[in-house]
């Protein structure tokens, strides 16, 4: 079954941008409606508040029955051009003083009137005939001595109101629906425009092939955001450049380097299948071969344990190895190759290394035979044991002779790489000694350097310490 793809980073951000624009303008729609309607609230209890004080004070001034008759004519005088406006005034007795047309509270709230203070929260109620009103219903004295209060009901119709904003949520949720698509494709398009860069970057990478591996990206061409990652591409881009060349030479190198034993064996065995030949001589070609396979052997060998050593497929005991007893064992094994030579051999110093010991002894033991083969004679070969603190310990292992320049030095490592590709094939060498000897140091987690200069050519191996 085929894994699902994940959403695009730019339908991730689109609905992100979408979603967050639709609540923002969801929050403002709500508080803009909100605020017309506490607007229209505000103006009703306006209007209310004047006519319930108008009408109270109409009441103070009444001092008699008579003056009860002549409230009725005052009030439908004052409420004239009011149209939605209604009032009522009663005496506890259900008596009725005064009532506009259309005037319809409810029973509850005629009976039960609010006070001074609940008088500013008016209510909203809807009459028999089907009008939304709002009002207010309280009780207020008037000028008779001794009568008990009038009870006062003041409401306004709020048709118009309703009707206004039913029409406006129609309006602004319509516009509220519309920028929320407006704004996702608006969104849509910067999120395209802004991942333009990366889109740049995908056809720059997709151009990288075996054969174009110095392509690289331009990062003064895409935003800063953009920078590190095109930076980071580039390195990584010329991090495969150089393995990639590395494992061509190798491969080269490996093809030239079997290419000579086998070319040897192969003239030698046809030279003598051209005649017969003589015991003795079938015995010296086949000598000769046994050198020759040996060779190969070597190679070989040497070849696996550096493919396994980049596998980190080789793992070393640890153990507390003296290593001025150990260097001086090796000394004296190639001392005999440096007296023929007329080199001179010297060691000093002391410390101990954690480490397997039969693979410490390869990587110095080549490092020895590395430094005898390239010191003329009378030249002099020095191996120094040296704890420079810090749980290290390093072995280095200097000659005299040729200043290797200074190109070659960072290549010295590499698998079947020479300074002099004169000298390939010279002595047996398969030029893999002193990358054993890297792998070996990286095994143990030190590492091997190289100076030269001034004549001296110094090979430095850093292993950690007991």
């Amino acid at each position: 079954m085929r894994p699902v793809r994940g959403m695009s980073i730019t339908l991730r951000l689109t609905a992100l941008f979408a979603v967050g624009s639709t609540i923002v303008l969801l929050v403002l729609g709500y508080l803009i409606g909100g605020s017309v309607e506490r607007h229209f609230e505000e103006q009703d209890l306006d209007v209310l508040i004047g006519k319930l004080k108008l009408t109270q004070r109409m009441l103070e001034k009444v001092r008699s029955s008579a003056d009860l008759d002549h409230l009725a004519q005052q009030l439908d005088d004052s409420l004239v051009g009011h149209e939605g406006l209604a009032v009522v005034v009663k005496i506890p007795n259900d008596q009725l003083i005064f009532a506009t047309s259309g005037a319809d509270f409810p029973r509850a709230l005629l009976e039960k009137p609010l006070s001074e203070s609940e008088a500013l929260r008016p209510v909203v109620w809807q009459a028999d005939s089907g009008r939304p009103f709002r009002g207010v219903v309280v009780r207020t004295g008037t000028g008779i001595e001794g009568a008990p209060q009038a009870i006062v009901g003041v409401a306004i119709d709020i048709s118009h109101h309703r009707h206004f904003m039913a029409s406006f949520r129609v309006t602004l949720w319509s516009f509220v629906a519309f920028a929320a698509v407006l704004t996702g494709f608006l969104g849509w398009l910067a999120v395209r425009r802004g991942l333009a860069p990366l889109q740049a970057i995908r056809k720059e990478a997709a151009a990288v092939t075996a054969h174009r591996l110095d392509a690289r990206i331009a990062e003064e061409s895409v935003p800063a955001e953009l920078a590190d990652l095109a930076r980071t591409l580039n390195d990584m881009l010329s991090r495969l450049e150089a393995s990639f060349r590395r494992l061509s030479d190798f491969s080269s190198d490996l093809a030239h380097e079997f290419r000579t034993p086998v070319s040897n064996l192969l003239t030698q065995t046809q030279v003598m299948l051209s005649r017969p030949r003589s015991v003795d001589e079938y015995r010296d070609v086949l000598a000769s071969n046994v050198e020759e396979f040996e060779r190969l052997s070597r190679m070989i060998a040497d070849m696996l344990f550096i493919a396994k050593a980049d596998e980190g497929q080789i793992v070393p005991t640890r153990e507390a190895l003296c290593l001025a007893g150990l260097v001086d064992e090796l000394a004296e094994f190639h001392r005999l190759a440096a007296e023929d030579k007329g080199v001179e051999l010297a060691c000093s110093g002391d410390g101990v290394a954690l480490g397997d010991s039969l693979m410490l002894r390869r990587a110095i033991s080549n490092l020895l035979s590395n430094a005898i083969r390239h010191t003329p004679p009378g030249g002099r070969v020095s191996v120094t044991v040296r704890s420079p603190g810090g749980r290290r310990v390093t072995v280095d292992i200097a000659n005299t002779g040729e200043t290797i320049p200074p190109e070659h030095l960072p290549r010295l490592f590499d698998r079947f790489y020479r300074a002099d590709p004169a000298r390939s094939g010279d002595g047996g060498q398969s030029g893999l000694g002193l990358a054993i000897v890297k792998s070996i140091a990286e095994a143990h987690g030190g590492s091997v350097s190289v100076v030269s200069e001034e004549g001296v050519t110094r090979f430095t191996l850093t292993l950690a310490t007991a």
